[in-house]
């Protein structure tokens, strides 16, 4: 094995893979610690990526140079714009993934990279110097897929999943195995542990060990990072049952196509060729509420077995019927898994609940009278670190070099963990060229909105992102992402040459049709203002242009589909993004007024002790980000600005700045 690498990357999830990815890509020697290098990149939960607010995301990653959209693109099986009903802003590109084609592709795109090393191991410690990382410590051998009595392994697609207990004895043995150790050294880690940090697994009163379904949990790596001086807190999730696709009566359901034709996720992709699979759409009923409402004492959450938070916006099943006891029924989503395998997600009714209450609920469903389960859901507790204790860079305040991201930092779902890893693989390689951190900010991308959100507010249970999070969503659309993020991967250096080459032919071929829409008028107004009423399209405004402006603007459509049509959306609210520019300059002014990681907010006059209190708890990196912490209000930040101008008094202003995040 070798043993000394730049940056070690812990865990194979989706924040995993894109840290090791981006790391490797700046030409950072690194290794992808991973349980199991097989279930790279698994879709644990539902196989699906982006919705809104998720897929502006990965149009974010994407464009940043990172993986998911050209893995979703490559894997998909179905895709659908999702809000349509609404302005072009709030739309969310989504797609539903074959989940086995999608981890064997990440795999094979991390094996084509040189600077990469997968080591199939257990990291079990974090080894430090002075307050810095300098290594792992990992454990080989044993049974690292192995799990606790209760549940049966994910086979191949289309094989059934093995039944409740029928994995007895596997983590014994797996923990009477001979185990070797090895230190990796390294300058630099990040910690994408997912559900892994004392997983705790439950069906009805059943319980056991666990990081993922069939696989054992990382009990070692939580200790190692409360050495560390990290506070580690608990949060759970739920997921859902599987169906056996040939069990289910789909003409009691109602079909759900995908659009055509599809919308791709990466901009190196034109158009998406597949033959798109059907989802299906059926709904529970009183009945079903009934079964559910008998029987919630022997939910692990009502019966006090689970005390910690699981996400709000996401309920389990039994949460729904408490929480809405008028409603007559709840959407239930048929989504297939892939297109060689009959495992079907159920998608709306997550639930913990007994092995004998969820047959009996999912049976009382229309569609589902003869289901056949291969996989009961399940709900997972697991260790996180609260986020207010990470810099804007994703690296701990306690351990320089440490980074943390995914749900090890209060997250939930695969594109928030994703973005998370690809900033903190950034980071850990910018930090050993010794370059600034990327910080992307609120106005620039749904990402600096998310990490924002995070290391200013916290998390009280998992973090979702949202449109309804980014109070510039009008600015942050998934058509414009490459315009937002693609110069900032070109200074960071992941963007490659042929994304490099595609990006500025497309972005000359907008700045072209601009200045055509914007040079000519008809009835006093220009083209470009003629493109602010919605019923408004290209080809109609064209036809106030001068002939051979309007064949030079049909033939930039014809060569850029994309690019253009985001500009007409660009034009669209043009009105309303001019009217955000005082509020812009006036936050940008804020953000960059800096605040001194040292300043000693206890020492600043005439602050308000709450003030001071959560300030220090938190270390805001500006006042524009101490104005976002709560119970800051607008007085206290005139109190630090004075304060700021008469000098810091004794070295408190500080002088810290991000690529691409300076205001």
């Amino acid at each position: 094995m070798r043993r000394k690498f730049d940056i070690v990357v812990i865990g194979g999830g989706h924040a995993g893979v894109e840290a090791a990815r981006a790391a490797a890509r700046m030409g950072a020697a690194t290794a992808l610690v991973t349980l199991a290098p097989e279930t790279i990149a698994r879709m644990a939960c539902n196989p699906a990526v982006g919705g809104v607010g998720k897929g502006q995301i990965v149009r974010e990653i994407d464009a940043l140079g990172g993986l998911m959209g050209l893995a979703a693109d490559a894997t998909a099986i179905q895709f659908r714009m999702l809000n349509r009903s609404k302005g072009p802003a709030v739309w969310g590109p989504r797609c539903q993934s074959d989940r086995h084609a999608y981890s064997a592709w990440v795999r094979k795109a991390l094996a084509d990279e040189p600077n990469l090393t997968i080591v199939a191991a257990e990291a079990t410690e974090l080894l430090t110097e002075n307050g810095r990382i300098v290594g792992v410590r990992v454990e080989t051998g044993g049974d690292a897929g192995a799990s606790s009595p209760a549940g049966g392994v994910e086979g191949p697609p289309g094989q059934e999943s093995a039944p409740l207990d029928s994995e007895l004895g596997r983590a014994e043995k797996a923990s009477q195995a001979v185990r070797r150790q090895a230190d990796l050294r390294c300058d630099a880690v990040v910690v994408t542990a997912g559900t892994f940090l004392s997983g705790l697994m439950h069906i009805g009163e059943k319980r056991w060990s666990g990081g993922r379904y069939g696989e054992r949990p990382a009990n070692k790596l939580s200790d190692s990072l409360r050495a560390a001086g990290l506070r580690l807190e608990r949060l759970k999730t739920d997921t859902c049952p599987r169906i056996a696709a040939e069990s289910i009566d789909i003409s009691r359901c109602t079909a759900q196509q995908g659009d055509e034709p599809p919308t791709p996720f990466s901009f190196l992709n034109d158009t998406v060729d597949i033959e798109q699979v059907h989802c299906y759409l059926t709904e529970t009923n009183e009945a079903v509420h009934e079964i559910v409402r008998d029987n919630i004492h022997r939910s692990p959450q009502f019966s006090g077995r689970i005390e910690t938070f699981g996400p709000r916006y996401c309920p389990s099943f039994e949460i729904k019927i408490v929480r809405f006891p008028d409603k007559p029924s709840h959407q239930v989503f048929l989504e297939p898994e892939g297109r060689d395998t009959n495992w079907v997600y159920a998608n709306g009714i997550t639930t913990s609940l007994p092995v004998d209450v969820q047959e009996r609920m999912v049976r009382g469903i229309a569609g589902l009278e003869n289901a056949r389960v291969l996989r009961w859901g399940y709900a997972i507790e697991y260790d996180f670190a609260p986020p207010t204790q990470l810099r804007a860079s994703l690296e701990t305040r306690q351990i320089r070099g440490l980074y943390l991201a995914g749900q090890v930092s209060g997250t939930t779902g695969y594109e928030e963990a994703a973005a998370q890893g690809l900033i903190a693989g950034i980071n850990a390689a910018l930090a050993l060229r010794g370059d600034d951190p990327l910080v992307l900010r609120r106005d620039q991308a749904y990402i600096g909105v998310m990490i924002d959100d995070l290391v200013t507010k916290g998390v009280t249970e998992p973090y979702r992102m949202f449109t309804s999070r980014a109070e510039h969503r009008l600015l942050l659309r998934a058509d414009n992402a490459d315009r937002r993020l693609t110069p900032v991967g070109l200074e960071v250096g992941l963007v490659d040459e042929r994304r490099r080459r595609r990006y500025q032919t497309a972005v000359g071929a907008v700045e072209r049709a601009e200045t055509l829409l914007k040079s000519a008028r008809s009835g006093g107004k220009t083209p470009w203002k003629l493109l602010c009423r919605p019923e408004m399209t290209l080809a109609k405004a064209a036809e106030a242009l001068p002939p051979a402006a309007a064949e030079e603007l049909a033939r930039l459509r014809e060569e850029h589909p994309g690019p253009l049509e985001s500009l007409r959306v660009d034009a669209r609210y043009s009105g309303y993004v001019e009217r955000q520019e005082a509020e812009l300059r006036r936050m940008r002014e804020l953000e960059s007024r800096r605040l001194s990681e040292t300043l000693d907010y206890h020492n600043v006059p005439h602050l308000r002790h709450e003030a001071r209190e959560k300030l220090s708890a938190v270390r805001p990196r500006s006042l524009g980000q101490a104005l976002r912490v709560s119970g800051i209000t607008p007085a206290d930040i005139t109190v630090l600005a004075i304060h700021l101008s008469a000098g810091g008094k004794r070295g408190n202003v500080g002088s810290e700045t991000g690529n691409m995040g300076k205001m």
